[in-house]
């Protein structure tokens, strides 16, 4: 069956096609046959009990410079689509918390991916403190004090912010360093929100690995390996992807978070593990599945597709059933 798709993301003119995973998820959701519509998140409005967007009919296609075209924008109404793509990248701020309570009034009739009920309630760095026998030590908080208790005893450590994104204000705090209660001032001037503080795993110089699971189960993964003199692995802070299976914990790891994940309606997931230790849980917006399948030979968006139809048809059975 053939069903209408809006996907809410940032601008998809700048986006790189070679990299971005909605891109690939259009794309299959295209040769599938359904129909699809892009929003900014900005254009999405709650009116007198209707949830509507200002959206364009979209077509994709794997060609530079030319990978999009769009219809003529319409106010589409979204409890009249079948699927929400909910892909807009963080931060992680109130205007995204606002989308995810807007779309929480389709949920009857639409559905939407991830389930902005559980994006909500599972932020990236929050979300993995229910799993704290997979962390690293790891403190959260405002209170200077505890963050030089907790340097006193691991003596390495990371700080950053808690709500960040994409490796942006990440400090790797070693013993020596004279930094931190600059860094701590720094933090509260900007902020009023605690930080994340963690004691440093040195396998990070081996690789950060980006796993993605999709309802609950391993699909892939790849390790992102930080350059020369560099604390963070994020490709685009010049972190190199390279090819990596799981390894035994790997798995462990995501068979003891996968119920959860698909108990929460949580259907495309992205999560870190360095060495032994998950250190994130990225439900907004996950990447990576462009470089798995060029490295595995996989094509991870077309089982993202397979489980959507799948709970979509739940979702019409339940509506039926009603």
């Amino acid at each position: 069956m053939a069903l209408a798709i809006a996907i809410q993301m940032d601008p998809i003119e700048s986006i790189n096609i070679d990299a971005d995973s909605t891109f690939v998820l259009a794309l299959e959701a295209q040769a599938r046959g359904h129909a699809l519509y892009h929003y900014l998140p900005r254009e999405l409005a709650f009116d007198r009990g209707k949830v509507v967007a200002s959206a364009r009919p979209l077509k994709v296609r794997r060609e530079k410079g030319n990978h999009f075209a769009f219809g003529a924008a319409e106010r589409l109404e979204l409890a009249g689509v079948d699927v929400v793509l909910m892909r807009q990248d963080p931060p992680f701020d109130m205007a995204y918390i606002t989308a995810t309570h807007v779309l929480e009034h389709v949920m009857a009739e639409t559905l939407v991916v991830n389930d902005p009920v559980s994006v909500r309630n599972a932020p990236e760095k929050l979300f993995v403190t229910h799993f704290p026998e997979l962390m690293p030590p790891t403190l959260i908080t405002s209170d200077p004090g505890e963050i030089r208790a907790f340097r006193r005893e691991f003596a390495d450590i990371i700080v950053k912010p808690l709500y960040g994104n994409g490796g942006a204000g990440v400090f790797h705090i070693k013993p020596e360093d004279e930094n931190l209660n600059a860094l701590l001032e720094l933090f509260s001037q900007h902020s009023r929100e605690p930080v994340i503080v963690q004691r440093y795993v040195p396998e990070v110089r081996q690789g950060d690995k980006r796993i993605i699971l999709v309802d609950g189960v391993a699909a892939g993964a790849v390790n992102r390996v930080p350059a020369a003199g560099e604390a963070r692995s994020n490709m685009h802070v010049g972190g190199k992807p390279v090819k990596s299976a799981l390894t035994k914990r790997e798995h462990e790891i995501c068979e003891t978070i996968g119920p959860a994940l698909r108990e929460k309606g949580l259907v495309f997931v992205g999560i870190d593990v360095i060495g032994d230790y998950l250190t994130e849980i990225n439900v907004t917006s996950p990447t990576g599945i462009q470089e798995i399948n060029r490295f595995d030979g996989s094509k991870i968006e077309a089982q993202i597709w397979d489980a959507i139809e799948g709970r979509h048809a739940q979702l019409r059975r339940a509506r039926r059933d009603r």
